[in-house]
């Protein structure tokens, strides 16, 4: 029997689809489109994203004295980002292989378009690249962890936790071990339904 909270957690994939949809009327209403995986605007679009740049002597001479000095501590991240990317492909190339779970898809969760919007200077595409980069990395960390934390340990957490994740309503409820026993190294129901 399904309990209220994955009722709740069926309503928030709705919610999600609805979401998708939104992005796909975005496209039209900003001129582009995906085209081998690469975002392309018409000609207007990118003409009209070009008057809306600012000079890269601008983004310099305008930027704070606390941005200027977090410079280092932003980009030193970068060389425990590389160390997890690495990492995770030896974990998904090893363990979850063993687990027989379907690996992650690195291009599901890590995308560089933002360099495509023509409003944005040398300067601002860098920065955006590198928060593509650091930050795309660590959903895809977080989603080999959540398919690790499913084989291994589906169980909902007693109390809301602040993020939740798509393998939610796969997990027993906290106080429910007979759920627990079904659910334990029980990954197939999942992919069956993502089509993974």
């Amino acid at each position: 029997m399904k309990s209220r909270i994955n009722k709740i957690l069926e309503e928030i994939e709705q919610k999600k689809q609805e979401l998708k949809q939104e992005y796909l009327n975005l496209m039209e209403k900003y001129s582009f489109t995906f085209m081998k995986w690469k975002i392309v605007f018409t000609r207007e679009a990118r003409e009209a994203n070009r008057k809306q740049k600012i000079s890269i002597f601008e983004s310099i001479f305008s930027a704070r004295v606390r941005e200027v000095l977090s410079i280092p501590f932003i980009y030193a991240m970068i060389v425990p980002a590389v160390f997890l990317d690495i990492f995770l492909f030896i974990y998904q190339n090893t363990a979850i292989r063993l687990y027989k779970i379907p690996l992650v898809k690195r291009s599901d969760y890590i995308t560089f378009d933002r360099k495509e919007l023509d409003y944005l200077n040398s300067i601002q595409k860098i920065n955006c690249l590198y928060c593509s980069y650091v930050n795309w990395l660590f959903s895809y960390a977080v989603e080999v962890g959540w398919r690790t934390e499913k084989y291994w340990c589906p169980i909902k957490s007693a109390k809301k936790m602040k993020t939740s994740h798509d393998w939610q309503k796969y997990f027993a409820d906290y106080w429910d071990a007979e759920w627990f026993r079904e659910c334990f190294h029980s990954i197939d129901e999942y992919y069956k339904e993502k089509g993974n």
